[in-house]
Parts: structure tokens; C-alpha cells; sequence
């Protein structure tokens, strides 16, 4: 929208401006940060026309305005808020904003409409629309220099030190304010002292000293880089946070007791393909001797397929060992695979599954550490910084969703806001008031959240950057859609499974084609599900794993029967960590609906214990316009049972799956005898949630 190139500036013979060159695209929010004398106020007067340019040149929209005037720049679409509000104190409130259009020669009814777009923004103009200018607070008269620029209904907003002089809770809701004109489309030009404010509130930054851009870039790195930090916003400790010009000002939306900003990493230290491999090879002889000197289970199924732990030398003997699955968790309930004395487990976590008895992990503390650091990578990967605000709507309780999600934003220095599932009034309200930037849901939540949004009509007030989903398949055009109406935040698909330490071993990086998972922390394998064999590199197969330091219940080749590919090459992304492709779906029969997973096995259990209904039945998945999931049970009555009590064993039948299951499904009751029967086994799950492709 905007380009500056060159630019010089003079005021007399002293030079103010040195060859700045800038550029802001349409929609973005760009800072200009820079200390008293730097040039920031200059180079905005020569934007709007107030001050003659001495060289260079100013592009807007691919047209030459250089050397337009002030009254040609509204027109063209720039507006600026100057520093020191310059109201006219004389006049009202009303009378200050009727100024601000008076370049466009507006109708009356338009310039009506325009006040009262302004007076929605800031209810306090409107509270004191006859009062004169003059008698404002600080804070009004900032508003009402912003409403005054707004009335011109600019395509670009240049606003000049909107926080100079104002107490910081004055500043909190000026910014506030900001970031709201930011989310509704507007361009902003954010011209700032306060370089914490400035590259908080804004997408990429200019840094100005003596005339020139000395630092250019996307701001939440500027403001997380140290060195940045220090030269910008002064040095700090935490016995005197004062030291730090953002300390001073007791602004709290940089917490300077965290470790510092981006020297934490999360990531492993291998610069080779070899070394990761040297690492899984010391991990797997570990963890088959770990298991075999630990768990009776396992040392039985090791001396059953002739191996101990001598007899792994290489990466390839992984072959040689045994698989363990869903069955073997459940047959070892309450701990199985438990290869730790007692003492030395801290908690338990078991899925969401509901299959009679479900599947419980047990952990160390090493366990507990390694999951934390690990989902803090991430968190990491996905660009999350101490500076956002992470609201975690995913389950807590006995699963490992919230507090997987909760530790590891804890890790890496974010604020978390752990308000768990559900309850869509809350959300949208903490969404609010705790200006989060960050949502980490499952991909429907995420949906439902951003429909609520947009019907609500607060789509403009809400802050959400990134979005980290889990727990179930989406295709490409829901990922779109839920990007579109949260106003264009990032997705992030993560992965992970409550054998497998919990949610956290894996997440799609910044080129969103792919799920990187942690090699180092256990051995990915692709096997064609049915003869169990290797798959080349590129074609699906079912993801099995083991893990390399997993202490309290380690995987030897555990069946997670999810489908996937793996995906051969280092990522545009730079990271050395191997990938996969998204999850494409299962090998089993295993349903995830609406987080929850459930078997047909356990929907068979519930049928058969109902008087007068059949033995067939079919479970029908699919997936409405709005994305929600809907499940759709057809069963055959028992033979000669009158189709009259079709209400009552619906009634029966919805009330025990709600009471066993969790979930609510649709019922139709057919004849018997109608649903097809097969020599082999009957297709029961007929799932056309998605309808395009995930990858």
C-alpha cells in the first residue's frame, strides 16, 4: 500500500531524515520505534504533506505522492493522529470530530453515520459528545484524536506517540483500542517511544535512530531478541526491574522475572541425520534393557521372540523385537507395562477411550520432565513466545490433554489461561478480557469458537494469532475455514497419544505441510497394517513406535494404528527432526467423535444388553456445513419385534450410549433383516467426515 524510498529531510540545513526506506502492506499494523530525536514525527509529517521531502520519493498504491498536500493525503486515504493530540480545545467533542471529514465534503447523513461508527469505538466521546475538547482527560483527548482521524475513514492510520503522557492504565485501554482497529482491516502506521508497546501491538517493525532504520523485521522477533531488548528498552534484573525503561513505566505485558526471551531452546543440538540415528541406537539398547530387566510382560515377549538386550547392535534389529498393542494395556490394567518399582511413579494418565477398561500410562518424574520440555518445543516451533497468552480449552481430568498443553506453555514462558473444554460463553469472554493470542483446541472447538465469534460481532476485539489443534482429523478446506473466520491466524496441527506420554510428540511447522515429531525421543516406524512390513518412504502405512528414555511404561513397537506417510528430506523449514504427514485416519475400526474415542465394540456391548434389538447395525459419520460432527446409529430391530416400540428403544438406547459413551447420537430404527449381511466381516463405521484432502 505504502512505499518509501529514499526519503531525505531537512529542516534548514540540519539533515533529519537519512535515506529511510519503508514499506507497509495493505492490512498490516508496522511500528516505527525509535528515542526522542530519531526522526519517527519527521518522517510522518512528510506522509501527510506537512513537510516537503528534500529527496526520495512516496509511493501510495502505486501512485507518486511526494509532494501532495495535507488535504490531497485525506483524500487519497491517510489520516494522522498527532502526537500531543492536538485537539482544538475550544471547540466540543462533536464539533472536533465533524473536523476530521471536512476534506471529503461529506453529506450530512454520512458524516452522521461516520460520528456514530466513531461513538461505538469509543463510548466515552460519545458520554461527552457536547463538552468541550479542552476539559478531556489525557486518555479522551487521545481518543478523540483517533476518532477525529477515524472520521476520514482512512485506508492508512498514522498514529503519532498515542501513549505520550499517559498514566499505563490509560495506555492499556489506548492500546487496546489499537489492536482493535488493527483486527477490523485498518492499516496502521504506529509511530512510539514505548518500543515494548509499539512491537507488541504491531506485525512487522521499523527501528529509527539519527535519521536512519538501523533494524528492520517482524516485531515479535525484535522485541524477543536480547540484544534488541537491551539497546531499546534497557537493561533490567530482578532486583531492580526498574533499571528497565518498560520496568519503570510498570507496564506488566513483558513479565521481566522469566528466563530471557529466546535464549530458551528446546530443540535437540544434532547437525546430522548420523547423530540423531547414534542417539536412537543408545536409546533403543536402553529401553530394551530397561524393559526386559523391568517389566515381567515384557521380558516374557522378548524371550518369546528370542531376543535380550545384547541382541541389539544396530537399528535394524529393531525388526527383531516384538509388538505390543492396545490389548496388551488393557490385559496389564491398572499399570501396564509398568517397568519402575512403585515408589518411583508421580501420576497416571489414561485415554479418553471407552472400551470397558481404559488404557493407563504411568510416569517418573524423568517422564514428566521430558513430556514438559518436549511440548514446550512445540510450543516453540509453532513461534509461541513469553509474550502471548495461551487459552487452553481441551480436557483436563485423567486424560493428558490440559495438563500437557498447560506445562509446556508454562516451559517456554507464556501466560496460560487453562479454562479447559466447553462452556462457549467463557471462552469467547476470557477470549476478551485476556486478550489471548494464542487457542489450542481440538479442530471442531476450534470451529465452534470462531462461528460464535462472528455471530457475536466480536471478531474485531479478539487477539488470536495462532491456533493449536489436536485429537482429530481435518481436511484442508476446514483448516481454511477456521483461518478465515478466526481473521487469518495460523493453524497448527499437533500430535501425540496418552501411550505415547501424552499430546505434544509432534506438530506441523511454519511451511504447514507436514508433522514434525521428536525422533529423539522415540523411533517412528511406517508398516503396511497388514502384513506388519516396512513401506517405502511416500506411502502410507500405520505409525508405530518406540520409545528411546521412557521410563515408567516404555513402547516396544506399539500399534498406534493411525495412518500415515513419512515424508523423506530435510523442511524448507531448516529443522533436522524427520516428518510425517497429518494423520490420515486408522486401521482399526476405532472412532474419534467429538474427542472421544470409541470403539464399535463398546456400542455392540450396549445394543446387546437392549431387549428387542437385532444383532446388525451401522455407525454413519459425518460432518454439517458449520463442521460439526454428527453420528448417525442405524439398527435392525430384533426379529418380529413391532416397529411401534421404536420410540421406546430409541429412548433406551440414546440414554444408555449418553450414560456410557459421553456422547449424543441420532437414531433409526429399521426392519430386520434389512442391512446387508457378509460372508466376511460386516462394515459397521461408514465415516464421510472429510471429504477432501488433508495434506
Amino acid at each position: 500500500m505504502l512505499k518509501i524510498q529514499n526519503l531525505t529531510a531537512h529542516y534548514g540545513a540540519a539533515q533529519a531524515l537519512f535515506g529511510v526506506n519503508l514499506e507497509i502492506a495493505k492490512g498490516e499494523t508496522v511500528a516505527l520505534v525509535g528515542a526522542n530525536g530519531a526522526g519517527k514525527s519527521t518522517l510522518l509529517k512528510c506522509l501527510m504533506g506537512l513537510i516537503k521531502p528534500t529527496g526520495g520519493q512516496i509511493s501510495l498504491d502505486n501512485k507518486d505522492t511526494t509532494n501532495s498536500s495535507p488535504a490531497q493525503m485525506v483524500r487519497l486515504g491517510l489520516a494522522l493522529s498527532p502526537e500531543g493530540r492536538e485537539v482544538f480545545g475550544e471547540l466540543s467533542v462533536l464539533e472536533n470530530l465533524q473536523l476530521g471529514a471536512i476534506p471529503l465534503k461529506l453529506s450530512k447523513g454520512e458524516s452522521a453515520r461516520r460520528m456514530d461508527e466513531v461513538f461505538s469505538r469509543f463510548p466515552k466521546l460519545q458520554e461527552r459528545r457536547q463538552q468541550l475538547a479542552g476539559t478531556l482527560s489525557g486518555g479522551e483527548q487521545q481518543m478523540l484524536a483517533m476518532g477525529r482521524a477515524l472520521m476520514a475513514q482512512p485506508t492508512l492510520l498514522l498514529l503519532d506517540e498515542p501513549s505520550l503522557g499517559l498514566a499505563p492504565l490509560i495506555t492499556d485501554e489506548i492500546f487496546s483500542i489499537i489492536h482493535q482497529l488493527s483486527r477490523s482491516g485498518t492499516t496502521i502506521l504506529l509511530v512510539e517511544q514505548n518500543a515494548a508497546r509499539a512491537l507488541s501491538a504491531s506485525d512487522k517493525a521499523y527501528l529509527l535512530a539519527n535519521g536512519h532504520i538501523v533494524e528492520q523485521g517482524k516485531s515479535a522477533k525484535l522485541l524477543n531478541d536480547p540484544v534488541l531488548r537491551s539497546a531499546f528498552l534497557g537493561a533490567a534484573s530482578e532486583a531492580n526491574p526498574a533499571a528497565s525503561r518498560l520496568g519503570a513505566a510498570g507496564l506488566t505485558n513483558i513479565r521481566l522475572e522469566k528466563p530471557a526471551m529466546q535464549q530458551q531452546n528446546f530443540m535437540p543440538t544434532f547437525t546430522s541425520e548420523e547423530e540423531l540415528k547414534s542417539h536412537q541406537l543408545a536409546g533403543l539398547k536402553w529401553t530394551v534393557r530397561h524393559a526386559y530387566e523391568g517389566s515381567s510382560v515384557y521380558r516374557q515377549k522378548l524371550e518369546a521372540a528370542d531376543v535380550t538386550p545384547e541382541s541389539i547392535q544396530s537399528l535394524e534389529d529393531l525388526q527383531k523385537l516384538p509388538f505390543t498393542t492396545a490389548d496388551d494395556l488393557r490385559e496389564g490394567y491398572p499399570f501396564p507395562l509398568r517397568s519402575v518399582p512403585f515408589e518411583q511413579i508421580v501420576r497416571v494418565h489414561a485415554s479418553s477411550g471407552t472400551t470397558g477398561k481404559r488404557k493407563v500410562l504411568s510416569y517418573t518424574q524423568k517422564d514428566l520432565d521430558d513430556w514438559t520440555d518436549f511440548f514446550a518445543r512445540c510450543y516453540q516451533m509453532a513461534g509461541v513466545t513469553p509474550l502471548d497468552r495461551v487459552q487452553i480449552a481441551v480436557g483436563y481430568g485423567v486424560w493428558t490433554a490440559g495438563m500437557g498443553f498447560q506445562l509446556g506453555c508454562e516451559k517456554v514462558g507464556a501466560l496460560a489461561v487453562p479454562v479447559g473444554p466447553g462452556n462457549i460463553d467463557m471462552q469467547i469472554q476470557f477470549l476478551l478480557d485476556f486478550q489471548s493470542t494464542v487457542f489450542c483446541s481440538t479442530a471442531s472447538m476450534a470451529l465452534l469458537m470462531a462461528e460464535e465469534i462472528h455471530k457475536r460481532g466480536v471478531a474485531d476485539q479478539i487477539a488470536i494469532k495462532k491456533i493449536i489443534y489436536g485429537s482429530e482429523r481435518s481436511s484442508r478446506s476446514m483448516r481454511q475455514k477456521i483461518s478465515e473466520l478466526f481473521g487469518g491466524a495460523e493453524l497448527f496441527d499437533i500430535t501425540g497419544l496418552t501411550e505415547l506420554y501424552g499430546p505434544g510428540t509432534g506438530i506441523e511447522c511454519s511451511e504447514h505441510d507436514c508433522i514434525h515429531y521428536w525422533g529423539d525421543y522415540y523411533i517412528l516406524e511406517i508398516l503396511d497394517p497388514e502384513t506388519l512390513q516396512p513401506v517405502p518412504d511416500g506411502e502410507w502405512g500405520e505409525m508405530v513406535v518406540t520409545t528411546l528414555c521412557k521410563e515408567g511404561a516404555p513402547l516396544i513397537r506399539y500399534r498406534t494404528r493411525d495412518i500415515t506417510r513419512m515424508i523423506p528430506g530435510r523442511c524448507p523449514c531448516g529443522s533436522i527432526l524427520p516428518r510425517h504427514s497429518r494423520i490420515k485416519g486408522r486401521s482399526d475400526d476405532t472412532i474419534k467423535f467429538r474427542g472421544v474415542n470409541i470403539y464399535p465394540s463398546s456400542i455392540d456391548t450396549i445394543l446387546s444388553a437392549v431387549p428387542g434389538i437385532g444383532s446388525e447395525y451401522q455407525i454413519h459419520l459425518t460432518r454439517d456445513n458449520a463442521g460439526r460432527d454428527h453420528m448417525r446409529l442405524v439398527i435392525e430391530r430384533a426379529e418380529g419385534v413391532d416397529s411401534k416400540r421404536g420410540p421406546e428403544l430409541s429412548h433406551e438406547i440414546g440414554h444408555q450410549i449418553k450414560k456410557q459413551l459421553l456422547v449424543s447420537v441420532e437414531l433409526e430404527l429399521v426392519d430386520y433383516s434389512s442391512l446387508p449381511r457378509s460372508e466376511r466381516k460386516s462394515q459397521r463405521v461408514f465415516d464421510n467426515r472429510i471429504q477432501d484432502e488433508i495434506v
